[in-house]
């Protein structure tokens, strides 16, 4: 009897009917239980902070203030918490000319309009303060901390070097080379100026084996990142983290590191899954809208299962792309790497101390490719963005799991229904 599967596609779900014969694994993360009363949370880490005292004491006496916020490739719960963090800044004497929020873009697209008020969440807040995106291109718009003990040029935007209360917000997750989002990594890339971007995700960082996902010691892109929030000095963060429901299940706030890192070891283990064994057969997603908005964001879902996957495998993946490619760069990136062939581009990147912009997205789906046959279903690419995807279209997810199956000659299948948010860890790393 066949069996049916779901797995995260645009704002919805894809059904998948798995055919005869197959012996699905399907690997989610450890559910942690809904947060019953989520404004409540979010009162107790302002009132009991990590490393920091309490928000009502931190606001008291500051001229300003600078909030910074995930762009909206990041399902952060804005609504939850951004209003009530401005009103207790307005409470202790500040006045709302003196607030503003920073969507942290990094080198993504500004969020406006429509987007940006579905991003906030809250109308109110759009009509109290300033909310503004960053500009990593805005030369002048940055100022020049001096450099990293390995180079890497430290220039962060002016209106939160500046501010005299700095907080960052975001999602905790795993993320496929800085080994989790958040903290101060809302800082750099999101609010950092091009050079500063591009050096850290140069082939020297990118290629470096521990600037993996779920992975913090001696990763250098983190290591990087700590520097830097080094040089700005006190930085608070508020860090959350959902469930597969988008519902708060944990919340801190503190001290930018120390509240990053507690966030983090309350969930590492619920989101790494030890699994058994190797598969021939992986079924994965881009978890769903906002992330499988574009191809860019698509590569995350393809390289955080490598540790399961056979070498030689195939892995299926599958993202709406409902905004198309990603930007012009990382298109360009692309139609290089197609026309070069892989080791040919990566020795190019190889040779630079600078990576051009959002080429290194291009240099992280390599790994998967290296290791299997990669496998796209889409239905919001046009022909010319599918023909510079540098892997194999499919018309049918299930199609293309029943050609694996008689491929490999294994019936056994992966299945990740949340794609990146999900990494699965072969149990003999323990």
């Amino acid at each position: 009897m066949n069996q049916m599967v779901h797995i995260a596609y645009g704002r919805g779900h894809l059904a998948v009917r798995l055919p005869d014969g197959a012996e699905p694994t399907v690997i989610r993360k450890v559910t942690l239980p809904k947060l019953p009363d989520q404004p409540a949370a979010i009162e107790r880490a302002f009132s009991q902070p990590i490393g920091a005292p309490p928000f009502a004491e931190l606001a008291k006496g500051r001229a300003s203030a600078c909030i910074l916020i995930c762009d909206i490739t990041r399902p952060v719960p804005n609504h939850l918490f951004l209003r009530p963090m401005i009103e207790k800044l307005m409470a202790a004497g500040m006045p709302a000319a003196a607030i503003s929020v920073i969507v942290a873009t990094g080198l993504h697209r500004p969020n406006e309009g429509a987007e940006l008020a579905e991003l906030v969440g809250d109308p109110w807040v759009i009509d109290t303060v300033r909310v503004e995106n960053h500009f990593a291109r805005d030369d002048a718009a940055h100022v020049d901390l001096g450099p990293t003990s390995r180079g890497t040029p430290v220039k962060i935007d002016r209106r939160f070097v500046e501010a005299d209360l700095k907080i960052v917000t975001g999602l905790i997750e795993p993320h496929f080379m800085a080994g989790w989002s958040g903290g101060r990594k809302v800082i750099a890339p999101g609010v950092a100026h091009h050079e500063t971007i591009r050096t850290f995700h140069s082939a020297r960082f990118m290629e470096d084996p521990l600037a993996v996902q779920c992975n913090l010691i001696g990763n250098p892109l983190h290591e990087e990142q700590l520097e830097i929030v080094a040089k700005i000095g006190a930085v608070y963060a508020l860090n959350t983290v959902i469930d597969e429901d988008r519902d708060l299940v944990h919340v801190t706030f503190g001290e930018v590191i120390a509240s990053h890192l507690a966030a983090v070891d309350r969930i590492a283990a619920s989101m790494a899954v030890a699994v058994p064994r190797r598969f021939n057969t992986i079924v994965t997603s881009s978890a769903g809208y906002p992330l499988d908005k574009t191809y860019y964001q698509t590569v995350k879902g393809m390289v955080t299962p490598m540790d399961i996957l056979e070498p030689g495998g195939t892995l299926i993946i599958a993202s709406e792309c409902s905004e198309g490619f990603g930007s012009a760069e990382f298109r360009d990136a692309q139609s290089r790497m197609v026309a070069m062939g892989p080791e040919r581009f990566l020795a190019t990147l190889k040779a630079k101390t600078f990576a051009e912009i959002d080429e290194w997205q291009t240099e992280m789906q390599l790994k998967p490719m290296r290791m299997s046959r990669v496998q796209l279903y889409t239905t919001g690419l046009g022909e010319a963005e599918r023909r510079i995807t540098g892997v194999e279209l499919v018309d049918s997810v299930e199609a293309a799991i029943a050609a694996s199956i008689a491929r490999h000659g294994d019936g056994a299948v992966a299945v990740i229904p949340e794609g990146p948010y999900v990494v699965p860890v072969h149990a003999s790393r323990g």
